[in-house]
C-alpha cells in the first residue's frame, strides 16, 4: 500500500498543529499536501531513521546532505514555507514534546518508528566535520582546521560558484541589474577608499582569500600589501594570480595566523569577511593585536556578518547546519558587541553601514552559478559539498532578506593621541529623495 507520504504528512501536522504548506513525495511514489505546491521529496526511509535519531536541524541536514531528502520546485519558496511553518511560529523541541501527549500523536510516532525501520542509526555524511572535543575552540590548530574544512574543498568549485572576482563576500550593488564582477569591483573599491588607500601605503589584508582585495588594492591604488589566510589553497591560488598581474613585487601572500603577524606598523588594515571565524573569546584578542598593527591614524575596515541580539545572550548558540557543514566554530555576533569591543579595544568608530540586501543579491547571483553548472559543481567536489553549499546560500540569502541577519562595514581609526582623525568633516553624502548615500572624501 502506497501511503508513506499520507503518513508523513499527518504526522507532521499533529506534530505542529498546523497543515503543512508544501507537498509530500515519499519513496514508494505517494503524494500528499496541497496540489501544485513545491514538494519535499523524501527519497529513502532513511532520512526518517536520521531525524528519529537526531531530531531537529543535524538530522534535517544529514538527510538533505546524502540525497535521501530533496526539492521539487523553488528551492526559496520551499525553505520560506518550512521556515514560517516551524521556526518562526515558534515550535521548539519542548512544544513538540508536549504534543507527544496527545495519545493520537503518539499513535503517529509510534507508526513513524515503523515506517523508519530498521532503527538502526545511519553514519554521518563524510562531509560533516568531525570533532573530537569542543572545548579547545579557536586555537591556533583549530581555527586552521575550521577554515580548511571550508575552503580548501577546490579552487575550480569556488571558480564555478564565485565567478571570475573570486571573491568570497558580500558584493556592493548600485543596481539589482549589475553584474557580480562589477558588484565585486565595487565593493573592492569602496573599501579601498574608505580605507585611503594612496600610493607608497602599506595594507595588510586579513583573511585574504584568493587575494582579490590585494591585487585591486595594489593594482588600482599602489599600495603594498600582505595577505595572509590559513588554506593552502588558497595562498597557492593568489600567490599564482599575483604572478600573471606582475603584482609579485607588491603584494606578499602568507599561510599565517592573524595573530603571528609581526611586521607592523600598517597604514590600513581590511578584513572582509574574516571576522565570523574569530569567536567571540577571543574577539578582543582580535580587535587589540589589530590595532597594534596599525600606525596612528591608521585605519580598519572591518566587514563582518552579524545576527540580531538576543534578550539573554548566554542562550545563543550555533546553528547546528551551519557548525557541521560550512563554518565549523564560526560565530556571529550583533553590531552593537562588536562595535563595543574594537572601542574597548581604542578604536573610534567612525562609520557603520549596513548592505544587508547586498547580501541577499550577492547569495543569490552564487546559487544561479552553481545551478546553471550543477553537474560540474558535483564533479569537481561531491554531491554532497554541492548540496551543502547549494542550501547553505540559499537559506542565508533568505535570511539576508528577511532581516535575520546582516552584515556591516565598519570603519575604525587608531586615532592619535592629539585627536586628529584624518577625516573629512563629512565622509558620507545623502542622495536626495533616496535611501541610500555615496561614499565621498575618504
Amino acid at each position: 500500500m502506497q501511503d508513506a507520504a499520507v503518513r508523513l504528512k499527518n504526522l507532521a501536522e499533529q506534530l505542529t498543529g498546523a497543515e503543512l504548506p508544501i507537498r509530500v513525495r515519499a519513496w514508494d511514489g505517494s503524494e500528499a499536501g496541497p496540489p501544485g505546491a513545491p514538494t519535499l521529496v523524501v527519497r529513502h526511509r532513511r532520512a526518517l531513521r536520521r531525524l528519529l535519531w537526531k531530531p531537529g536541524e543535524l538530522g534535517l541536514a544529514r538527510a538533505w546532505v546524502a540525497g535521501d531528502i530533496d526539492v521539487d520546485g523553488d528551492l526559496y519558496v520551499v525553505l520560506d514555507l518550512l521556515a514560517e511553518y516551524i521556526w518562526e511560529r515558534g515550535e521548539d523541541a519542548r512544544t513538540l514534546a508536549d504534543n507527544l501527549r496527545d495519545p493520537e500523536v503518539r499513535s503517529a510516532a509510534r507508526s513513524l518508528f515503523r515506517l523508519a525501520a530498521p532503527f538502526v542509526p545511519p553514519p554521518a555524511p563524510r562531509e560533516e566535520m568531525r570533532r573530537q572535543s569542543r572545548l579547545h575552540r579557536h586555537t591556533r590548530g583549530s581555527d586552521k582546521k575550521a577554515v580548511s574544512h571550508h575552503y580548501d574543498v577546490g579552487n575550480d568549485f569556488y571558480e564555478l560558484v564565485l565567478g571570475p572576482s573570486m571573491v568570497y563576500s558580500c558584493a556592493y550593488w548600485e543596481s539589482p541589474d549589475a553584474t557580480l564582477e562589477d558588484a565585486q569591483r565595487d565593493k573592492l573599491e569602496l573599501i579601498s577608499r574608505k580605507l585611503g588607500l594612496r600610493p607608497g601605503m602599506r595594507l595588510l589584508d586579513v583573511g585574504c582569500g584568493w587575494g582579490s582585495m590585494a591585487v585591486h588594492a595594489a593594482r588600482e591604488h599602489g599600495v603594498s600589501v600582505v595577505g595572509v589566510t590559513l588554506s593552502q589553497e588558497q595562498a597557492a591560488y593568489a600567490r599564482k594570480r599575483i604572478a600573471q598581474e606582475g603584482l609579485t613585487d607588491r603584494i606578499e601572500i602568507r599561510v599565517q595566523d592573524y595573530r603571528d603577524v609581526r611586521d607592523g606598523p600598517y597604514d590600513a588594515i581590511s578584513s572582509i569577511g574574516m571576522a565570523e571565524h574569530v569567536g567571540a573569546d577571543r574577539y578582543l584578542e582580535y580587535a587589540n593585536d589589530l590595532r597594534a598593527l596599525l600606525k596612528p591614524g591608521g585605519r580598519l575596515l572591518n566587514h563582518q556578518i552579524a545576527r540580531r541580539p538576543q534578550a539573554d545572550e548566554s542562550a545563543y548558540t550555533v546553528d547546528e547546519f551551519i557548525d557541521a557543514y560550512v563554518f565549523p566554530d564560526g560565530e556571529l555576533a550583533p553590531l552593537g558587541t562588536t562595535v563595543g569591543l574594537l572601542e574597548r579595544a581604542g578604536f573610534e568608530v567612525r562609520d557603520v553601514e549596513s548592505i544587508r540586501e547586498h547580501y541577499a543579491l550577492t547569495l543569490r547571483r552564487w546559487v544561479a552559478n552553481l545551478e546553471a553548472h550543477w553537474p560540474e559543481g558535483v564533479r569537481l567536489t561531491s554531491p554532497g559539498r554541492a548540496r551543502i553549499w547549494r542550501l547553505y546560500m540559499a537559506a542565508s540569502a533568505l535570511a539576508f532578506e528577511h532581516n535575520r541577519i546582516g552584515v556591516n562595514q565598519v570603519l575604525a581609526i587608531r586615532t592619535p593621541e592629539e585627536g586628529t582623525s584624518g577625516l573629512p568633516l563629512r565622509t558620507r553624502q545623502w542622495r536626495e529623495g533616496f535611501g541610500d548615500f555615496s561614499p565621498s572624501g575618504v
